[in-house]
């Protein structure tokens, strides 16, 4: 088969496909090409679309075409309105958990989250981005749980070696709630919160020197009174004297 031939041909069934498809796939559908000539035909396909709004994308072990990040804002116009299949907070933490300590049991899970984790586990299996691997070797056998190629077609990643480390997503999560936190702050806001710290500044500065206005004051009595004791006693003794 001639390469160019291979390559259109491995190009519409990646196309056509509504999930990514593997080396093993691909060989099983054009049975005349060697592997190395279709590896060849998606090198070739790659470097073709370098200059194309979409490319070529590795996804869970298999091939896909993606469109590329720049083009984001166009393609989430193109489907505002449209429901979306979301995971909620406490199914991304029990996933995030699996993910990066799997295998790993229910009650483990469980014991990291601080919360009964059933029913989440039970969605996540129904979704199939979760599967049990087996069982544990302690008392009970309780079952184990990982991960499953549909995850990282949902994620959009090659292999677990893909995930953020757990100190990359502290940073991104920290960072993204920053500017969260400033974007939801108007500059009215921001103006109103300046204006009241200065009032704060101003008030605190009064205080400040009404109180050492208050304490000098407190000083200037207290030696007042001392100096008219001092002279009262002076005063005492100069008519003792005279009387003797």
């Amino acid at each position: 088969m001639h390469k160019d031939q291979l390559k259109q041909i491995i190009e519409a069934v990646i196309f056509a496909s509504d999930s990514p498809l593997s080396l093993t796939q691909m060989k099983a559908i054009v049975l005349e090409a060697e592997e190395e000539e279709i590896k060849a035909a998606l090198s070739q396909l790659s470097e073709e679309l370098k200059d194309r709004s979409f490319f070529l994308k590795k996804v869970g072990g298999g091939y896909q075409f993606a469109t590329r990040p720049e083009f984001w804002r166009w393609i989430k116009q193109m489907y505002a309105g449209k429901e979306r299949s979301r995971l909620t907070r406490a199914a991304l933490e029990t996933l995030a958990i699996i993910a990066f300590r799997q295998p790993v049991s229910r009650v483990e899970v469980s014991a990291i989250r601080g919360v009964n984790v059933d029913g989440v586990v039970k969605n996540l299996l129904e979704r199939n981005l979760i599967s049990i691997t087996g069982r544990d070797s302690g008392p009970g056998r309780a079952l184990l749980f990982g991960t499953t190629p549909t995850f990282l077609q949902f994620f959009g990643i090659n292999d677990l070696s893909d995930l953020p480390k757990p100190r990359e997503i502290e940073e991104l999560l920290a960072q993204g709630e920053a500017e969260r936190i400033i974007q939801e702050i108007s500059e009215e806001e921001i103006l109103r919160q300046t204006l009241d710290e200065e009032a704060e500044e101003e008030v605190e500065a009064s205080e400040s020197k009404n109180r050492t206005s208050a304490q000098e004051t407190e000083h200037d009595e207290v030696e007042l009174e001392d100096a008219s004791e001092s002279g009262a006693d002076s005063s005492a003794g100069d008519e003792t004297n005279h009387a003797n």
